[in-house]
């Protein structure tokens, strides 16, 4: 498919616009880049071919704001508008109103977004579609009373989430009939502030497992799966660490998790670049669909590195029509693959946000850096944290390792304060090595080393 002439509107900011303006550049696209007034230097700015202001430094008045977005594509001439991740990017509204502005959205329909969203409609869904779920909830919960009675059969602990949500918000874990009466409101009125929906559902909690998901690819047709990684290193329920493929699991357990991740993605005519994530009990060998996220992923290039496929490119030649380019015989692993993720905080300070100018930056040869940095870039103190992700391959599991530790030690960037230290622990840690690890090893870790 040729797409010279045809423009790209990036609605989001920071190292993913950068990696955007990057891929559509490569396609042959015109870039246009969104941007806060906070934003205006920003490099996905400097990168693409024109610049838009969108509003105010609050993200609420600007990247979130939908009509504010929609009306500068539209005016900025473009033929489709990119929403990389967070923000808008998983909003059925936001979807709904590109379209019906003229415009094409890169990624899946407002309905599939809406459907898979929705954390209990898509465990319904994966249901239908004969993936494996953690036992709870039929549906949300509406009230404590019907909470209790879920619980009292699936036996304590159990784990209420937010319907509408993610990224560790509206989630608490509950050990009892007492705790839930105390929890559950708390948990209705942060998933309410998060996310405009205070809905719930539960699941029993599995105790030390691993988060493993399954990047998948489709066209409303077809659907392939690119494999899976793991993301078991986790702080407060953010991950901090990822890598491709999931060293816990035998070559059997890896095709029989990817191929449910295609078959649910197949079942609701997936378009575009998705994530399917899974709780993986090693005690029982048993994985089970959690949710799923309807957009590129932060973690995406460690799969990109071991599979050798452009997922951003192939997500926008998808948005316009262009069937799948790939079989899934044609999707193999090659080698071992950690992304590191470099945050704007002080370890040392109880990860304490760090915004700061940008120094002297060296950056070794050989590894992947995809940062929105630049020498003498002021970062701005309104936004995530996220500056950029170390990514790393080796031949297998080990060499990553030794790999990461040394790019870690050869990185430079003067002026700010970052998670390196961390990772660069993380990455001599004999548990580590050995793999021996689960969602809920890294705070206690990180009390040891008296960074909790």
């Amino acid at each position: 498919m040729d797409l010279t002439g045809k423009t790209l509107f990036v609605a989001n900011r920071g190292e993913i616009a950068v990696r955007i303006v990057h891929a559509a550049k490569a396609l042959g696209l015109r870039t246009v880049q969104a941007h806060s007034e906070a934003d205006a230097d920003m490099l996905a700015v400097r990168l693409a071919d024109e610049g838009v202001e969108i509003g105010p430094a609050q993200a609420t008045k600007s990247y979130l704001d939908v009509d504010r977005v929609v009306a500068a594509a539209r005016e900025s001439g473009a033929d489709a508008v990119h929403p990389g991740y967070g923000f808008l990017s998983e909003s059925p509204r936001f979807a709904r109103a590109v379209e019906a502005a003229g415009l094409i959205f890169v990624g899946p329909s407002a309905d599939t977004i809406e459907r898979m969203g929705d954390k209990a409609r898509a465990r319904e869904t994966a249901i239908a579609a004969g993936v494996p779920v953690t036992p709870g909830s039929d549906g949300r919960i509406e009230s404590v009373e019907a909470a209790a009675r879920i619980a009292g059969e699936l036996g304590y602990p159990v784990m209420i989430k937010a319907a509408a949500g993610g990224g560790g918000r509206g989630i608490r874990v509950i050990e009892s009939e007492a705790d839930l009466a105390k929890q559950m409101p708390a948990a209705q009125s942060e998933a309410e502030a998060a996310f405009g929906d205070g809905g719930l559902y539960m699941e029993r909690f599995v105790d030390k497992a691993r988060h493993v998901e399954v990047q998948i690819l489709g066209d409303g047709d077809r659907a392939v799966h690119a494999w899976e990684r793991e993301c078991s290193l986790q702080r407060r329920r953010q991950k901090v660490w990822e890598e491709a493929p999931a060293a816990c699991l035998s070559q059997e357990e890896r095709e029989a998790l990817c191929a449910s991740a295609v078959r649910l993605a197949e079942s609701v005519g997936y378009r575009g670049a998705g994530t399917l994530e899974y709780l993986f009990d090693e005690a029982r060998r048993e994985f089970y669909f959690i949710e799923m996220n309807t957009r590129i992923q932060v973690e995406h290039p460690v799969t990109e590195l071991v599979t050798g496929i452009d997922l951003v490119a192939e997500q926008i030649r998808v948005a316009f029509g262009a069937p799948l380019s790939l079989e899934q015989d044609d999707i193999r692993l090659d080698g071992h693959a950690i992304e590191v993720r470099v945050n704007a905080e002080d370890p040392a300070k109880n990860f304490m946000p760090f915004p700061g100018v940008t120094g002297a930056m060296h950056l070794p040869e050989g590894v992947r850096f995809d940062t929105m940095l630049y020498e003498g870039y002021a970062i701005p103190p309104f936004y995530d944290s996220l500056l950029g992700k170390l990514i790393v391959k080796g031949d297998d599991r080990a060499a990553a390792l030794a790999r990461l530790a040394e790019a870690i030690d050869a990185t430079r960037l003067e002026g700010l304060k970052t998670t390196l230290p961390l990772h660069a622990a993380l990455a001599r840690d004999p548990d580590v090595a050995r793999g021996d690890y689960h969602t809920t090893w890294l705070e206690d870790w990180l009390k040891t080393a008296g960074l909790g």
